[in-house]
């Protein structure tokens, strides 16, 4: 660290304009109010540095302190000026407390970070190699990045929120950065950027496509973990947090975070949503061996969940080394304070919360009506914006799929696992596809939530790809570093005859049916469809299924390789499913022996005309079988699924007319059908009453 080569002016805290409520940097105008939270602290030291970040300027205690928080107002602090915190107090590790000022430390608030973190042994509280019950005296300020103070003023011009309905809704799940390098509309100076993400070629796809939200995986400032780095590669997922509030400033040009709320209005112009994808069960200071860079030396035993029976240690119940403990109030104020400034100040449209069965973990376990949940549920702002679930984490009693309270929705692995299967051909899965396709009322049809309560998908980033499962039967994971052992061995997938790429036409042809099919399937299915990126035009990530450091063509969205059969697939069903009022609707569908108002009928067939009997159900080689399906002003829809070979359908009496038939090369259409009709092998059809199908 650089110091400065004359005295700096003199700087004098106004103790008439602090405020202890304005936690972070808060920059009025005319000065700043430094605000930070530490129970434990016996003193806060502010370091003030010049623009190069790397030089410092001022060094002051924050005068005042109440309720556990640390304040001072600074009269000419502009925006723009860099700062770091050095925090005081105990160092007794086996009481939970990790103070060492030796250490500069991020501010939890901080809006904007400045410069990159160098790994280096001094960023650790302990000395590496050594016991972490001693403590380190190296400066750790010249590896370390710097807040920044900002101006939150922006010119929003009429931007509002747009709220599509749940049923309206479909997901896009995007890296900001793998989303963008490899597109040829994106100016390569843009690339890997919001301004890339937010460019006319990519807003222009995913409106042709039918996309309504893309939700963004962690824009949160991340650290890169040392022994990736040292492997040459990179937290490329970003599932590590530093700054709950900073945006990721390799996703700027600038570093400003300007650009993510220009990005964010382009697409609201768009009609087109933002979701967060959020991490507020860790943190990138893993356990107690790891880092010594914000929370931890500002009060270990504040902000983290302790072992209870050794307080030296962690307690982890999301496999990263840490768990942020949400339980505590201001730690709570912490979360509830940056999702509403991503709200009102950054205007985006909701989250995705990873791991969130760790944010409803309670002293006696998983509460639903726990003190996160309770405290979003009631907030003014929060409890408006669209709000998703990862329904599970490692600890006990971690899976928790349907068991989150309204106004929540979940991802549905139970969905993506079981159409998996059935388009991979397994036996006995009709039944289990029936209820995914009236969106999982066994697991969601409960406390008055409503029909939109999953979220389906086939691949998420977690996993492979749609074309990873028609072309892998085993993961291939090489290229991260740990002989093929990391990630999960249970995808449902086949490879249809050879492993990998293939120019076989008659894989091809397989590969690109079974894809089409499982698309339809997500697409027709009542809940919020999400698609993973590339997933529309057959992206491939070689086979690994764990890509989360892979920031390289591995990752990388293969825009040249596009196969434009399957992006016409997708902008059809995506058509389709909100012609005429919509395919999915808010209420479950009941059977027709129990008709209720403005409620969704549905009644199961058999290949041979008749309704479904139990003794079909468990036919474990019935792989063709029909979903009729009455919605109220709407359409009489049959829906025919075929994971078999060629088949035929005798069609309920009437006229039919033949809207959707992913056998073919463009999968809409409109055609009269009656009678017995052939359904193609692997294959989706969807006919409409003909007295309805105008």
């Amino acid at each position: 660290m650089k110091r400065p080569t004359r005295p700096a002016p003199p700087l004098k805290f106004d103790m008439s304009s602090a405020h202890p409520n304005r936690l972070g940097a808060d920059f009025d105008g005319e000065g700043t109010n430094f605000a930070l939270f530490s129970e434990n602290a016996t003193r806060v030291e502010l370091c003030l540095f010049a623009e190069d970040g790397q030089t410092q300027t001022h060094s002051l205690d924050l005068p005042s302190y109440e309720g556990g928080i640390w304040y001072g107002y600074l009269p000419g602090i502009r925006e723009g000026q860099a700062y770091g915190y050095r925090v005081h107090g105990p160092h007794a590790p086996e009481e939970g407390h990790r103070f060492n000022p030796n250490k500069l430390l991020i501010d939890p608030y901080a809006r904007e970070l400045r410069g990159d973190l160098i790994w280096d042994d001094a960023l650790f509280g302990y000395p590496v190699g050594g016991d972490d019950l001693e403590l380190d005296p190296r400066d750790s300020a010249p590896f370390m990045p710097k807040a920044v103070v900002v101006d939150p003023a922006f010119d929003w011009e009429a931007d509002k929120a747009l709220r599509h309905r749940w049923q309206d809704t479909v997901i896009y799940e995007a890296h900001v950065k793998g989303l963008t390098m490899r597109h040829p509309g994106v100016p390569e100076e843009d690339r890997g950027t919001f301004k890339g993400l937010a460019s006319p070629a990519v807003i222009d796809h995913l409106k042709a496509i039918g996309v309504t939200a893309i939700e963004l995986l962690p824009v949160h400032g991340f650290l890169n973990d040392r022994h990736l780095i040292e492997k040459g590669l990179s937290n490329y997922w970003g599932y590590n947090t530093l700054s709950f509030f900073a945006p990721y400033r390799p996703y700027t040009k600038s570093g400003s975070m300007r650009e993510v709320k220009q990005a964010i209005k382009r697409f609201h112009d768009a009609g087109i949503e933002v979701i967060l994808d959020v991490v507020y069960n860790h943190t990138c200071e893993g356990n107690e061996k790891g880092p010594t860079l914000s929370f931890r030396g500002i009060d270990n035993a504040s902000y983290y969940l302790l072992s209870p029976e050794a307080k030296r240690h962690s307690f982890d119940t999301t496999g990263t080394g840490n768990t942020l403990n949400v339980a505590h109030p201001m730690v709570l104020r912490m979360v509830m304070d940056s999702l509403r400034y991503w709200v009102e100040v950054m205007h985006v449209d909701g989250f995705r919360f990873d791991l969130a069965s760790t944010l409803g973990r309670e002293p006696e376990g998983f509460e639903r009506g726990g003190t996160f949940f309770a405290a979003i549920r009631q907030d003014p702002v929060l409890s408006m914006v669209k709000l998703i679930a990862e329904p599970w984490d490692i600890g006990e009693g971690g899976y928790q799929v349907g068991g989150f309270p309204w106004p929540f929705r979940e991802w549905n692995d139970k969905a993506r696992d079981d159409l998996r299967a059935f388009w991979r051909r397994d036996p006995g899965l009709t039944g289990d596809v029936s209820q995914r396709l009236l969106g999982s009322p066994v697991q969601f049809s409960h406390s008055h939530r409503p029909a939109t309560s999953s979220v389906n998908f086939i691949a998420a980033h977690d996993g492979f790809t749609a074309w990873d499962l028609v072309s892998y039967d085993e993961k291939h994971n090489e290229a991260n570093g740990e002989d093929n052992r990391d990630g999960h061995s249970h995808n449902l997938s086949h490879n249809l005859g050879a492993e990998g790429p293939s120019d076989d036409p008659g894989i091809l042809e397989a590969r690109l049916r079974r894809v089409k099919a499982m698309l339809a399937t997500l697409f027709l299915s009542q809940g919020v469809p999400m698609i993973l990126a590339g997933d529309e035009f057959g992206q491939s990530q070689q086979g690994n299924n764990n890509a989360y450091c892979q920031d390289n063509e591995i990752a990388w969205l293969d825009w040249e390789q596009a196969r434009d059969e399957l992006i016409r697939a997708v902008s059809d069903l995506a058509e389709f499913r909100k012609a005429d009022g919509g395919i999915a609707r808010a209420r479950f569908a009941v059977g027709p022996d129990a008709v209720q108002h403005d409620t969704p009928v549905a009644a199961w067939l058999h290949p041979a005309g008749r309704e479904m009997e139990e003794g079909d159900w468990n036919e474990g080689e019935l792989r063709l079988f029909a979903l009729r399906l009455d919605l109220p002003r709407g359409r009489d829809l049959l829906v025919v699924l075929n994971a078999g070979d060629d088949g035929d359908f005798a069609l309920p009496e009437g006229e039919w007319r033949l809207k959707i038939d992913t056998s073919r090369e463009r999968i809409a259409c409109d055609e009269p059908a009656e009678g017995t009709v052939p359904v193609g092998w692997q294959s989706v059809m969807v006919l409409v009453a003909a007295e309805e199908a105008d």
